[in-house]
């Protein structure tokens, strides 16, 4: 076989892997979470991300590299842990501020991430930026452990023991549930297709010159969704969450869609910018609904099933993005995810509902 196919085969399976396992995973450990406490799953998926990350600077072959990020989606799950956590412990009518907090958190450091790693890759070469990775993530347990406190859990009632028979205790519970964690896991096909689209489509306008633009763009976004997630809560107190989110789906279809025909680089970047501010309200919106329309009891419980909902996403995006454009073209595939984030307009509007706050 050639070695540039296989150096693709394995980037792909080494890129992949993590989000099938975590999809499996993670509503195991949202089952934990409600049982033995958020806290422990939260630290138990920072010290499993530590540990798979850090041994990755000892891999000598791909199929270990495979191996080992596929350990690291199973036993990982730092953001789903942390939602639940923040969920249950944020008084209501500012759960929808705090879990924009989050998601912004997670937004800049993955804008700032690359660039750091880069920058130190290029220093210390890449194995040990794994190695202090994962180090680095084993000290940030420190403060969680010292600092982060948990309510005590309340028991559930053995009658009424199953997840299902407490989400039931709320008419309509359930419908707004499944439409709210499809939602999130739509979003993360859209997200996760347009990354590798956005470069495609670049490379075909500006060709060697693709990475650098593509750096600004993709860290432009990164602070746009970082801001968006702190500041939607002005637009949902105004006119509510199903109308916010509605709404930005609709902006982000005919974003992406900009990016397909847009006749110059500065708008194809500004159009990724306008994404990354709309997912920057779309995901912590339909995330505080959840946690809104959620028990207390049943809170990690539900969270891993939309963390397994989004990790599919993920898997999922960027094989119609590359399925499709190999057959039909990149403003194709562009097309198509266009179709999906519309799509996703609809579900929030008739799936969902406005959470009592």
């Amino acid at each position: 076989m050639h070695a540039g196919r296989d150096l693709d085969l394995w980037t792909a399976a080494a890129g992949s892997v993590s989000g099938l396992s975590m999809a499996v995973a993670s509503p195991i450990w949202g089952i934990l979470g409600d049982r033995f406490g958020r806290k422990p799953m939260l630290l138990r998926s920072m010290v499993g991300g530590a540990i798979t990350v850090g041994l990755i600077y000892f891999v000598q072959t791909p199929d270990q590299l495979v191996i080992l990020r596929f350990l690291q989606g199973a036993t990982s799950g730092t953001v789903a842990a942390a939602t639940a956590l923040v969920a249950v412990e944020t008084p209501r009518n500012r759960v929808g501020w705090a879990l924009g907090v989050v998601t912004s958190a997670v937004a800049l450091g993955s804008a700032i991430g690359p660039v750091v790693g880069g920058l130190a890759a290029s220093l210390v070469g890449l194995r040990l930026v794994f190695l202090g990775g994962g180090v680095l993530l084993l000290i940030s347990t420190i403060p969680v452990f010292m600092i982060v406190r948990e309510s005590p859990l309340r028991r559930r009632d053995p009658a009424r023991a199953s997840t299902l028979a407490l989400i039931g205790q709320r008419p309509g519970a359930r419908r707004a549930l499944a439409g709210l964690i499809a939602a999130q896991g739509i979003t993360s096909v859209a997200n996760s297709a347009i990354q590798i689209l956005v470069v495609l489509r670049l490379l075909e306008m500006v060709g060697q010159a693709v990475a650098a633009i593509t750096g600004i763009a993709f860290g432009l976004s990164g602070v746009a969704t970082s801001g968006a997630a702190i500041f939607y809560t002005v637009v949902t107190r105004r006119i509510g969450y199903v109308r916010t989110t509605v709404m930005a789906a609709v902006l982000m279809s005919v974003a992406i869609a900009l990016i397909a025909v847009a006749p110059w680089v500065a708008v194809v970047v500004g159009a990724i910018a306008l994404n990354g501010l709309l997912s920057g309200v779309i995901v912590p919106a339909t995330a505080s609904m959840i946690g809104l329309e959620t028990p207390s009891e049943a809170q990690s419980t539900v969270f891993g099933i939309n963390a397994s909902s989004v990790a599919f996403g993920f898997f999922l995006g960027p094989l119609i993005a590359g399925g499709v454009a190999a057959t039909e073209g990149v403003p194709a595939a562009i097309g198509v995810i266009a179709v999906i984030a519309l799509g996703l307009a609809v579900l929030l509007a008739t799936a969902t509902r406005e959470p009592s706050r």
